[in-house]
């Protein structure tokens, strides 16, 4: 992990630069890595933040988030999501053996909720045959304004690492996956249409990210 130390250092004290603007963390790593518990960097970027009160946007995995629930409630605009691909946590071991198991991520959320910042669930990526997400949908709902969902992408290299977790893990599924992405075809187009179709009858907001031919 390259810890990036200086991170709160870079932000102005005054500027009219992120006002108005949105600022999501973070998209390529979790703010609420286990090392944020020693170095609080993300802690030391919200302070900084306050001041110049941009649209604030949080995904995480970990529950370490609650933390600083002082400080978020100090955004006029702010909103904080948790990553849920299973509820099954032993599945979870195998695929984020680090991070919070999910039903703390989902006690996180209600507190969340309850202390009055809006809040969403992403559930991504979607693991064919392994992910419930109409069970995430109905054990959240109560705790969530939105649902965000994305379906496993294998371009490039990243099939060669889930066939190997497969085989290791769950030796019936290379093969099913293997006619799910090799040729294309319509397998989740019709997943699509099943989300949208759940949502509506479950009445809550949604947005679906995939990674289709369509």
């Amino acid at each position: 992990i390259d810890v990036k130390v200086n991170a709160p250092d870079l932000i102005p004290d005054k500027t009219s630069k992120y006002r108005g603007k949105s600022i999501f963390l973070a998209s390529v790593t979790d703010a609420y890595l286990p090392f944020e518990r020693k170095y609080k960097l993300t802690r030391k970027i919200l302070e900084k933040l306050i001041l110049l009160q941009p649209n604030l946007g949080i995904q995480t995995k970990s529950d370490l988030v609650l933390r600083d629930v002082d400080l978020l409630k100090k955004f006029k605009n702010c909103e904080v999501g948790f990553t849920v691909t299973t509820l099954d946590d032993n599945l979870r071991k195998e695929i984020e053996p680090f991070a919070s198991p999910v039903k703390n991520r989902i006690k996180a959320l209600e507190k969340l909720k309850k202390a009055g910042i809006k809040t969403y669930i992403f559930i991504g990526p979607i693991l064919p045959f392994l992910t419930d997400w109409k069970k995430i949908i109905l054990e959240t709902k109560h705790c969530s304004d939105l649902y965000m969902f994305e379906n496993l992408n294998v371009a490039g290299s990243i099939w060669d690492s889930v066939k190997k977790w497969l085989k290791a893990k769950h030796p019936k599924l290379p093969e099913q996956y293997g006619r799910i992405y090799f040729p294309k075809n319509n397998y989740w187009d019709k997943v699509e249409e099943e989300i949208k179709q759940f949502c509506k009858e479950q009445k809550i907001n949604y947005k679906i990210y995939f990674h289709h031919g369509k």
